[in-house]
C-alpha cells in the first residue's frame, strides 16, 4: 500500500514538482493546498501518513500547521521550506516535524527525509501504545486490588481466594478481570 502524502506548499510550481516526484517515487498524493489552514483540514480530512509542509503560508504558517497535525498525532510531518535558520529549525523541532529539508532539495535527500520522518512516527506510535497499554494494565491492577481488599475486609476471604474469585468470576463470564473488580468495588457482584 503507497504512502499516503498531503502537501501543503504556497508556491504553485512546486506544489507541482513535489507532487510529480512523489508520484514518480510510488507516493499517493491525496490532498496538496497552498494554505496551512487547509493543510489541516486536508490531514484530518484525508489521514494520511505524512504532511509536507512549507513554513511560509497564507492562512496559517506550517509551524503552526505542524504543531496541530503532530499534537493530535494525525500524521508524520516534514517541513520543507527556503529557510534554514537555525531557529526556525529548532520551532520546526518543537512543533512537532520529524523531519526539516531546505528547498531547493534534490530526490536523493526528498526520499530519505521521507523515510526518516515516517519511520520516527511509526515509533512514536508504538511507544504511545505500549504507554496505554502500560497504563490499562497499572489501572486494571489497582482496580483487582481494591477489589480483593474489599473482599477480604468484607467478606473475610484471604488474599489468594479473592484474586481466585475474581479471577474464575471472570472467565465464567467472559469479561475482564477490572470488569468484575469494578462490580465488586460498585456492591454490585459478591462471592
Amino acid at each position: 500500500m503507497a504512502v499516503r502524502v498531503v502537501i501543503a506548499e504556497d508556491e504553485a510550481v512546486i506544489r507541482l514538482d513535489l507532487k510529480e516526484i512523489l508520484e514518480e517515487e510510488g507516493y499517493e498524493v491525496v490532498g496538496e493546498t497552498g494554505r496551512g489552514d487547509e493543510a489541516v483540514e486536508l490531514v484530518r480530512q484525508h489521514g494520511p501518513d505524512l504532511a509536507i509542509l512549507d513554513i511560509r503560508m497564507p492562512g496559517m504558517d506550517g509551524l503552526a500547521a505542524a504543531r496541530e497535525i503532530a499534537g493530535e498525532r494525525r500524521a508524520a510531518v516534514l517541513i520543507l521550506t527556503a529557510f534554514s535558520q537555525r531557529n526556525l529549525i529548532e520551532e520546526a523541532r518543537d512543533a512537532g516535524a520529524l523531519a526539516y529539508l531546505v528547498k531547493p532539495f534534490q530526490t536523493s535527500e526528498l526520499i530519505p527525509a521521507i523515510e526518516v520522518a515516517l519511520g520516527r512516527f511509526h515509533e512514536l506510535q508504538s511507544l504511545e501504545n505500549e504507554n496505554r497499554s502500560l497504563e490499562d494494565q497499572l489501572e486494571t491492577r489497582r482496580v483487582v486490588d481494591r477489589a480483593k481488599g474489599m473482599l477480604m475486609d468484607v467478606h473475610g476471604l484471604r488474599e489468594n481466594d479473592s484474586f481466585r474469585f475474581i479471577q474464575q468470576t471472570a472467565m465464567r463470564e467472559r469479561q475482564t478481570m477490572k470488569a468484575v473488580a469494578r462490580r465488586i468495588i460498585d456492591g454490585e457482584l459478591t462471592p
